[in-house]
């Protein structure tokens, strides 16, 4: 334990995700050993982010603009929507330049251990998006754990009704990986998910 405002820094570096105590503790002191201007750097960096960055009043992804980069592009296709849990799953997804639709980010996933359930998420704007925009195709890419796969399963009976045609990104074995390490799961995955060559 430090004394007052040292503690304080470490306490709060501490709260940020993945980083434990002794994480905390050692960027409190990195931040005590840079220059001034390093820190000011940050400190705006982080103030002006808070400033200046909102979220897609359609999609819900992070943006500097009322639209994000994504939403706003017309080349993108209209029929079809990408439904994740964060905007960093947008970000993963594009990195491949497999997905050309739009995409809906609900903000989490149904937990109800942490206290979150369907209306704590973006699904109502899903809903509202889904009976507007003429979308043929929502492919629901949550997460493959218990959580995510409650948030599918929960999106695609309420999507169902409306004759929308509702798919899951396939799970399985990663590339390089053997078969002996995978688990039960993701390995029933593969089995399910297999094609034809």
């Amino acid at each position: 334990m430090y004394e007052g405002v040292i503690q304080d820094l470490i306490d709060e570096l501490g709260r940020l995700p993945g980083v434990g105590p002794k994480g905390a503790q050692r960027i409190a002191f990195y931040i005590l050993a840079a220059d001034p201007q390093d820190v000011q750097r940050l400190t705006d960096a982080l103030r002006i982010v808070k400033e200046k960055v909102r979220f897609c009043s359609i999609c819900g992804n992070v943006s500097q603009e009322e639209l994000c980069l994504i939403c706003s592009d017309p080349k993108r296709l209209l029929t079809m929507i990408c439904v994740v849990e964060e905007s960093k799953d947008v970000v993963a997804i594009e990195r491949t330049r497999e997905f050309k639709g739009r995409y809906h980010v609900l903000g989490g996933a149904i937990s109800p251990i942490d206290g979150i359930g369907p209306d704590d998420l973006r699904i109502r704007e899903l809903l509202a998006r889904l009976a507007d925009d003429g979308i043929t195709e929502v492919i629901l890419a949550t997460d493959p754990n218990l959580e995510g796969e409650a948030t599918a399963t929960y999106l695609a009976r309420m999507i169902a009704p409306l004759g929308i045609a509702v798919s899951r990104l396939a799970s399985g074995l990663p590339v390089g990986g053997d078969l002996e390490y995978a688990d039960e799961v993701t390995l029933g995955r593969a089995f399910e998910g297999r094609r034809l060559v």
